[in-house]
């Protein structure tokens, strides 16, 4: 019979027995062993009917909780920005949403002219001189920055500073080996990295890696950071998140080599932790080294302006002792997502979204002293939009009792760092209003009583 979810009929598949030469498709498989074929007729429950599978699916989804029915303050990471409709409209084009690795670049303008822009706009919010098409995550393109630094270098010391989020240093000590790398961490001192300490372990080092703003949402003495890391001659890696650089000085502007993060907060949904894209970006001095690929443009030879694939590092490319990244492709449609959403933006609105973020922030932490009496980790340290408070238990069990009440009050620390079990991560964006605010310090008043 005609599957019902499959345009084949019984007479195309008649049609296609007889163009191979055979009269069933029993006797087309004549030639695999009977001992190794199953015999019987497959263990399935039985088929449903198009809306009973829909309201199957449903229920099924309805399992998940997500940001439009659960009041989330969760950052460390991923964050809940609004994502305006034009990034949707734009992607569920058939041309980019179908689009695959452009192997025949000639083939492929649309999606190599949408690759350029974005590589443009990352050099332009980060500060440096060129990007790659983009990296799978946050995590990966700092992995494959350090290989960076060791080719640069020729060192196989790795720096980096323990309030960089965890799940990136967990990543980069994952692909340390590989790499014949040894990874240092240099401890956070009341929230945020001593610039002496990382200056001494930064000797001998092929990269020094710190995150701005910080795990703990605190602003890191950047660019000392960054200058002692280049006293010693290693390279400054830079893991940012890209909507504080309408607030915070680029990279680039403070003597970076290299400016890369976790590009979701820029037009990608948090989706359940991925997939999202990551971005990365240098000074020209390492074109020859970044992981990926990089589009870039000419004119053919009628004159008309066209885009290529440029340069690719990976090791199906170039003889393997130059390559840097065994990576195959880049993430095309997460990437056109952040384009779009940060040309929605432009440079003022994305200004304006880092004040927002700041100034709720700051409402956010005077509501938790004030209606839940709940202190700051780090008093002393400015912060972007995220705060550490201490909630009097483990901050695992507030999470639990504040998300039964329709509230996600943040990211326990406790499951990273050591002492901190009583300690909520609490992640403040543009699209928390101040009432919702007003909702986390009452639910956050009641668990933490």
């Amino acid at each position: 019979m005609t599957h019902p979810y499959l345009a084949l009929t019984d007479s195309d598949r008649e049609e296609m027995l007889t163009a191979v030469g055979v009269g069933s498709v029993e006797e087309l498989f004549r030639d695999i062993p009977a001992g190794v074929r199953l015999g019987r007729e497959l263990d399935l429950e039985p088929a449903l009917s198009e809306h009973e599978l829909s309201a199957h699916l449903g229920a099924l989804a309805a399992r998940n909780a997500d940001t439009t029915r659960e009041l989330s303050f969760l950052g460390a990471g991923i964050y809940d920005h609004y994502v305006p409709a034009v990034v949707d409209a734009v992607l569920q084009r058939g041309e980019f949403l179908t689009a695959y690795t452009p192997y025949q670049p000639e083939m492929s303008q649309g999606v190599l002219q949408a690759i350029f822009e974005y590589q443009t706009a990352i050099c332009e919010l980060t500060g440096m001189d060129v990007s790659n098409a983009s990296g799978y995550d946050g995590t990966t393109v700092t992995a494959d920055a350090c290989y960076i630094a060791k080719h640069a270098t020729g060192r196989t010391k790795v720096v980096v500073t323990a309030a960089t989020n965890p799940q990136v240093r967990q990543v980069v000590k994952t692909y340390a080996p590989g790499f014949g790398l040894e990874v240092v961490e240099v401890a956070h001192r009341g929230g945020v990295t001593d610039v002496d300490e990382l200056r001494a372990a930064a000797d001998g080092a092929a990269a020094v890696i710190l995150q701005q703003p910080n795990v703990f949402g605190c602003l890191e003495p950047a660019p000392e950071l960054v200058a002692a890391a280049n006293d010693a001659e290693a390279l400054p890696i830079v893991h940012c998140d890209p909507l504080s650089l309408g607030v915070l000085e680029a990279p680039g502007r403070y003597g970076a080599a290299i400016a890369l993060g976790e590009g979701q907060a820029a037009g990608n949904f948090p989706s359940y932790g991925g997939p999202h894209y990551g971005f990365l970006a240098a000074r020209q001095d390492f074109i020859r080294r970044m992981p990926g690929r990089i589009v870039g443009e000419m004119v053919d030879a009628a004159g008309e302006r066209g885009y290529v694939l440029t340069l690719q590092t990976r090791e199906q490319h170039i003889r393997r002792e130059k390559a840097t990244s065994n990576i195959t492709t880049n993430q095309t449609l997460l990437a056109l997502g952040g384009l779009v959403y940060l040309t929605w933006l432009g440079p003022q609105g994305i200004r304006e979204l880092g004040e927002t973020c700041l100034s709720l922030a700051a409402y956010a932490k005077q509501q938790l002293r004030a209606r839940a009496g709940l202190e700051l980790v780090f008093p002393e340290q400015a912060t972007f939009k995220e705060f550490a408070v201490r909630v009097g238990r483990n901050a695992r069990e507030v999470v639990a009792a504040a998300r039964e009440r329709g509230v996600h009050p943040g990211y326990a620390l406790g499951r990273d760092y050591e002492g901190m079990d009583d300690v909520l991560l609490v992640a403040v964006t543009e699209k928390r209003t101040p009432q919702e605010i007003d909702r986390l310090a009452e639910v956050l008043a009641e668990v933490t009583a």
